[in-house]
């Protein structure tokens, strides 16, 4: 199988709430090959914080399940798929909605799709209820000349 794809890196690790930050670093580790701004790298890290806490709180009871990450680079973007194998997501455009939580009595605020939306430049949701779910994200990463010409304008 011919990849499209210039290079990849996959993690899997426990639904545990201390592996956030493992997951975040380690992402962010990777994509900094493409040379991100520290905002890109900001918000990479932010996008996979949110995504990965809602499989930690909403895909399990148990923290002994599965989160897997897959980070690909495909030019000058990186592509993370972030997947779990938990309850799914019942309507997704609910889930979407900022401020929905499905978790009121743990005092979420219902934002992270909102920010995942805002941080990077792709989101696609998918969920089958009791298989999982998969959130797919893309991120562009502009060249240094790019980051300079938007600069001077």
């Amino acid at each position: 199988m011919k990849r499209t794809y210039e290079n990849e890196m996959r993690l899997e690790f426990l639904s545990k709430s201390s592996n956030e930050a493992f997951a975040r670093i380690t992402v962010a580790a990777f994509v900094s090959q493409l040379d991100p701004t520290i905002e890109e790298l900001s918000d990479i890290k932010t996008a996979v914080s949110e995504i990965v806490t809602n499989c930690i709180i909403h895909a399990y009871d148990s923290p002994d399940e599965i989160i897997k990450i897959i980070a690909k680079i495909q030019d000058n973007a990186v592509i993370i798929e972030i997947s779990d194998t938990g309850k799914g997501i019942e309507d997704i455009e609910l889930a979407k909605k900022p401020l929905y939580t499905s978790k009121a009595e743990l005092e979420r605020s219902g934002m992270g799709f909102t920010i995942v939306e805002n941080f990077m430049d792709e989101l696609k949701v998918e969920s089958i209820l009791e298989l999982g779910t998969k959130v797919t994200m893309k991120k562009v990463i502009r060249s240094e000349k790019q980051v300079e010409e938007e600069n001077n304008t």
